[in-house]
């Protein structure tokens, strides 16, 4: 089954494809202090839901949304259309490393999708192109919360190197020119949330849908992740959500 399609089904009843919870979201938004009139960029925007709450705190605003996955746009474009944000938001079927910037955004998104541009360090460097001079980025990235463990890193098919910790996300912020002034890590709760949202979305797929020929897969798909998860990363992973303007 195409993995865009199985990413889309697994953030159905949580749009918000981090560990990071709705109260959160408004937090961070509120403390990146953008205009009324803020143009907003989100770069691998998912369903959008970031950029969609971010126009609800500035209600002249205009979006652009990135993503490759058509699955995750339809739905981005149906909720728009709910929210009667589809007037101010629109939605790009496209790469987010090839989106060609042009350094007028006054808020950047690109939260849980550094791994698309190779990394929390080049997502910096890649995001930052679209900013203004007073430009603020919400970037979010995982990190090791302890040493990683064998069962982690098999369960993430990782390298102790692959992540940093805490303190090295920020340094890399700093190497990219850019300063934390505020930062949100993600808790124990919000994880939990989110991969029982994840695994469980895509096993009520499958079962709602038990003839499909791709249920079998997306059961073993769940069972996988949540095996992962518990056994694995849980108390291992963490995600860190950064507020950021230019040094």
């Amino acid at each position: 089954m195409d993995p865009r399609r199985i990413s889309s089904i697994a953030h159905t009843h949580h749009p918000i494809a981090a560990p990071v919870a709705g109260l959160t979201v408004n937090k961070l938004l509120r403390r990146a202090g953008r205009g009324p009139a803020a143009r907003i960029l989100d770069l691998g925007c998912g369903q959008a839901a970031w950029a969609m709450q971010a126009l609800a705190h500035c209600p002249d605003g205009q979006a652009d949304g990135v993503d490759l996955n058509p699955y995750a746009l339809e739905r981005a474009e149906s909720m728009a259309a709910v929210r009667e944000l589809a007037d101010r938001l629109t939605l790009h079927e496209r790469d987010a490393r090839s989106y060609v910037p042009d350094g007028d955004y006054d808020l950047v998104l690109c939260v849980g999708a550094a791994h698309a541009f190779g990394g929390f360090g080049p997502a910096l460097e890649l995001t930052g192109r679209h900013a203004n001079q007073h430009g603020v980025l919400i970037v979010g990235g995982a990190f090791w919360e302890v040493p990683p463990t064998p069962a982690a890193l098999n369960a993430l098919d990782a390298k102790p190197s692959g992540l940093t910790d805490l303190a090295g996300l920020v340094d890399q912020a700093a190497d990219a020119g850019w300063r934390p002034v505020y930062a949100h890590v993600s808790d124990p709760a919000e994880w939990d949330d989110y991969e029982w949202s994840w695994t469980g979305s895509v096993l009520e797929w499958a079962l709602d849908n038990p003839g499909h020929p791709d249920a079998t897969e997306l059961t073993r798909v769940a069972q996988e992740r949540r095996s992962g998860w518990l056994r694995g990363y849980r108390g291992v992973l963490g995600f860190a959500t950064l507020v950021l303007r230019r040094a």
